[in-house]
């Protein structure tokens, strides 16, 4: 590897001019990548819910939906809103009680159960379904989502999720870019205050920032990514790659020592150095993302792969153009050295934890069950629009959607063509009859004495019932996601099933019901994967049977009390975080626990006894430790602050104090349990040396 380091440090420029020219590629690859910002277009596409979706876009040509509210409007305004709207691009059907009469027909003449559940006579409020000829998330829809509240001058409220996902959108497009600039403000600060150079960090977020750059541009090969990953990718990338960087730095200036006369020899030998650390330390990292793609939940999919990746490109980066830059800006980074705040080794710190070591296994006993119960009882929630700012135009329309309609969400059951009228009818009366259900109707549902079938215009007969199958309508009094809502879906596919076995339950709250169920199983699996992966790396690099077990139980005992914190503030997280965080913290800060193991491993194989090797082992890995883990903290922890998107602001707060919490279970527990189980660990693991002096 110094052949390689020798060839970096002689092409400094040759390396900056191309990593500079890379940019283009990437800019552009960067742009031309598509954003989805539905996060259930990432459900398995065998379940019912999402065949029935693509049913209803090839039978029906509806992809998405709203609920438009048109309030306190004339007939004849209420009939010129209409047909504004349905003038809208991508908008395919409109059933509304205009719609159905065509105003000849007085609305009491409906009947009364259907009737109320269209217009509100209190508030003169009229509700319409809107239906689009694309997908939730396309740009189509979305668009059209922006047309409708533009045609309309304002006059009516959009309601649904297709309305959630164009002002998520519109909110993410505004924030992300600030989230970068806050990751790197933070950051810088905390690297110029603890390292020994003002300018260093700056070429750290150059560096940094171009493989962030490459990543992002790289991602045009997956044709599009989630906007939880676009938002994520830039300021995880930095948290978890920034370590390497700083090894690249105090490995050069080591070398600068021993070279003072020969920077590039310098380098050379530190990018050797550094390439051995640091690939051995993103393997863990790398395991840890791969380990999302097992999951059933594709998002973990899209958000693994990217930031599997981002890792890669931040290994590089690290050892090329990095290198470059502080060859080629050598004599001004030397003008901004200061004193480190931080010594490189704190003997006394050290040998305080190792000498009181009993009190941190205790604090691990007294605490171990009280954070797994907290880790376990934490409160997820899936209703994304339940958390969004309360003065977004979905968040209005969604409140006045329950005030004037009793009506929280909307679903639809796709149901044979054939079906008969009096199976049909009868369907949806013991649909009316559940706890919740603020309507239930369907074509034939609504002709009866009342209203003969004859009166029913043809092109309303054509948008509810298709080749081969009909669309049947059920208004629900329940949120999205509640238990409430759940039980009433799974009554609701029980009474459709007993009348038409192939009949499908479809919509916001039955994916949203699937969303639950597959993601608490991909949990499972997503945590079994990573410590698995992660032991076995562990294993192979320490060469022990017991070092994987300790370094695991230390990191998974920072995750418990990570994710168990909620539990006792009374906080609810996004159901993402159930099933990513652990993951990413057991990847991104195991490499603490690594890097004192392996010292303490070095220490021992000398010859030092117990409680020298483990006290000169922490003593040199705190200063280490502090730094990553403070710079992960920054990247992560002003983006968690400013975030309108609660996912995010709640994904990037729980990495911000995971990354505290670790560093703090490493330096007082890790230490603890070596003291502890020394003898253990000496007599289970390749190259230690039983020194007999205590």
């Amino acid at each position: 590897m110094e052949g390689f380091g020798k060839f970096i440090a002689k092409s400094k420029i040759v390396i900056l001019i191309i990593g500079v020219l890379l940019l283009i590629p990437a800019g552009i690859g960067y742009v031309k990548t598509r954003v989805n910002y539905d996060v259930l277009y990432y459900l398995p596409k065998d379940i019912d819910t999402m065949k029935g979706q693509d049913i209803l876009l090839d039978e029906f040509g509806k992809g998405a939906y709203a609920i438009v509210i048109e309030d306190g409007l004339t007939a004849k305004e209420a009939n010129e809103l209409e047909e504004k709207v349905k003038s809208v691009d991508h908008v395919s059907d409109i059933i509304s009680y205009n719609d159905i009469s065509h105003g000849n027909v007085p609305l009491e003449i409906l009947p009364d159960k259907y009737a109320k559940k269209l217009h509100n006579a209190s508030t003169d409020a009229t509700m319409m379904i809107v239906f689009f000829d694309n997908t939730t998330s396309s740009d189509e829809t979305m668009q059209a989502i922006k047309d409708v509240r533009t045609v309309t001058d304002k006059k009516c409220l959009v309601s649904g999720m297709s309305a959630v996902v164009t002002d998520t959108k519109t909110m993410a497009l505004k924030e992300t870019n600030i989230y970068v600039a806050v990751a790197v403000v933070l950051a810088c600060a905390v690297l110029a205050f603890f390292m020994d150079s003002f300018l260093v960090p700056v070429f750290f977020m150059l560096s940094i920032g171009m493989a962030i750059i490459y990543n992002l541009g790289s991602n045009i090969i997956f044709g599009e990514i989630s906007y939880i990953t676009k938002a994520l990718a830039a300021v995880l990338q930095l948290g978890v790659t920034l370590d390497y960087s700083i090894f690249l730095w105090h490995s050069y200036k080591e070398f600068k020592v021993q070279y003072p006369d020969d920077h590039d020899e310098a380098m050379a030998l530190a990018i050797e150095a550094t390439i051995t650390s640091v690939v051995g330390s993103s393997i863990t990292t790398v395991a840890g993302f791969i380990a999302l793609c097992f999951m059933s939940f594709t998002l973990g999919l899209d958000l693994g792969l990217v930031m599997a990746k981002g890792v890669i490109f931040g290994v590089i980066g690290c050892v090329t153009i990095l290198p470059a830059m502080i060859l080629t800006f050598d004599r001004p980074l030397e003008k901004t050295m200061h004193r480190e705040i931080l010594p490189h080794r704190l003997d006394r710190l050290a040998a305080f934890i190792v000498n009181h070591s009993w009190i941190f296994i205790v604090l691990f006993i007294v605490l171990l069950f009280p954070a797994f119960y907290g880790y376990k009882h934490t409160g997820v929630y899936y209703d994304l629009s339940d958390t969004l700012p309360a003065n977004l135009d979905c968040t209005i329309a969604n409140k006045k959607l329950e005030s004037d309609f009793d009506l929280n969400s909307m679903y639809m059951v796709l149901a044979d063509k054939d079906l008969s009228p009096k199976a049909s009818n009868e369907m949806m009366e013991d649909i009316n009859k559940l706890d919740g259900i603020t309507f239930a109707m369907s074509l034939d549902s609504m002709t009866g004495a009342q209203l003969p079938e004859e009166m029913i215009p043809a092109d309303l007969k054509s948008k509810l019932k298709g080749s081969e199958h009909q669309i049947m309508v059920v208004g629900s009094d329940y949120k999205v996601a509640s238990d409430n809502v759940n039980k009433q879906i799974d009554s609701v596919n029980e009474i459709v099933k007993k009348y038409d076995s192939s009949a499908m339950v479809i919509g916001e709250a039955p994916c949203t019901k699937d969303l639950i169920t597959i993601t608490d199983n991909d949990f499972k699996i997503v945590s079994a994967v990573s410590i698995a992966a992660i032991f076995l790396i562990i294993f192979f690099v320490l060469k022990s049977a017991t070092l994987p077990l300790i370094l695991v139980a230390t990191i998974e005992f920072a995750i418990f009390i990570n994710m168990g914190i909620p539990f006792y503030t009374h906080t609810t997280i996004p159901f993402i975080a159930s099933v990513v965080i652990g993951t990413i913290q057991l990847g991104a800060t195991v490499d603490y626990a690594i890097l004192m193991t392996t010292r303490y491993k070095t220490e021992r194989y000398s010859g030092e006894s117990k409680k020298e090797a483990i006290t000169t082992a922490l003593s040199t890995s705190i200063p280490s430790i502090i730094v990553s883990a403070l710079g992960f903290f920054a990247a992560t922890f002003g983006v968690g602050l400013i975030s309108s998107v609660d996912m995010i602001a709640s994904l990037c707060t729980l990495m911000a104090r995971g990354a505290i919490v670790s560093m703090f279970t490493v330096i007082l527990v890790l230490p603890s349990f070596f003291v502890l189980f020394d003898k253990v660990i000496i007599h289970t693991s390749l190259g230690f040396i039983d020194k007999k002096n205590k």
